[in-house]
């Protein structure tokens, strides 16, 4: 079986670099990289012994489904490893999703550690990462050994994971009517459940995910959320990212009353940009303790959604 390697990109050049850099020192090579390119120029990558390839994607505003879809069409692998720009895959990441799809044939979640600022600079070694790297505390751990199956598609996160190419092909890929931010995972993970493709977790498939700045309920795209919510109201019934919409409210951004769109009450300003920005000291953001501070606030007439 062979191995192609995706991801998409836009900024952080040295995200990208430390990624192709983690790839190259593999025990089980890819046989490519295809990065699926969302800015005007192409990047200037290390020397790496498989082919890269650059995909100019078209589009101003994350066209992140129709990036995936056509960097997994281009891709030559039997099986593909889908993994965000700023993570930096383990040595044996390639090795574990290529020995657990042949046991599963379904959408593997491989584990994610958060590094904080500076952990990735200089000449920098994955073993060096375990002493400070730590677990999103929103986000579940792998199981102690090989694979366990997931049974809430919710839980699929497109940060790292593997699939056949046969397979994902055979579902469609990611549904392209989500751009922007949010939406396109929780869709992609209720195709597969529909379908009755397996989603599961394994022990393995490590990537360490490099600090950014973030904001998490992710309040700078506000717009996106909300369009992307009512997509997947329009197709399955129901609205996904409950949870962003929920702190959206208390926060007074928005009115999401069932039964009719959402309205959008005002835009974020300097105080909810303060309150959900990940801090230099923070690996990661978590729009659960924004969400304990706003509820332990005093009801805000001005801030109340209807």
């Amino acid at each position: 079986m062979t191995v192609s390697v995706v991801t998409l990109a836009g900024g952080r050049p040295d995200h990208l670099r430390n990624l192709v850099i983690g790839l190259t020192r593999q025990t089980l090579a890819p046989v490519e990289l295809i990065v699926a390119v969302m800015q005007d120029v192409a990047y200037d990558l290390p020397t790496a012994t498989f082919p890269i390839r650059q995909l100019m994607i078209a589009g101003t505003d994350l066209p992140l489904a129709a990036a995936r879809n056509a960097a997994a069409r281009a891709a030559i692998g039997d099986q593909l490893v889908f993994l965000d720009m700023d993570c930096i895959p383990a040595p044996s990441l390639i090795a574990d999703y290529a020995r657990r799809l042949q046991e599963l044939d379904g959408l593997l979640m491989g584990e994610v550690l958060y590094l904080p600022g500076g952990a990735n600079t200089g000449d920098w070694r994955s073993e060096d990462f375990d002493a400070v790297a730590i677990r999103h505390s929103d986000r579940r751990g792998p199981p102690a050994d090989g694979i366990e199956l997931c049974n809430d598609y919710r839980c699929f996160w497109s940060l790292n994971f593997a699939m056949t190419r046969a397979t994902f092909m055979a579902v469609g890929g990611f549904h392209e009517g989500y751009c922007g931010y949010g939406g396109e995972d929780t869709d992609f993970g209720k195709v597969l459940d529909t379908a009755g493709v397996p989603i599961a977790w394994i022990k393995g498939g490590l990537s360490h995910h490099q600090y950014h700045p973030h904001h998490m309920p992710p309040v700078h795209h506000l717009d996106s959320v909300v369009r992307n919510a009512e997509l997947f109201e329009a197709r399955w019934g129901y609205r996904t990212m409950g949870h962003w919409l929920y702190a959206f409210r208390l926060m007074g951004l928005i009115d999401d009353a069932e039964g009719r769109p959402i309205q959008i009450l005002r835009r974020p300003d300097a105080d909810d940009l303060a309150l959900t920005g990940q801090q230099s000291h923070q690996p990661y953001a978590n729009t659960a303790s924004v969400i304990r501070v706003l509820e332990a606030r005093p009801a805000s007439s001005e801030r109340v959604a209807a």
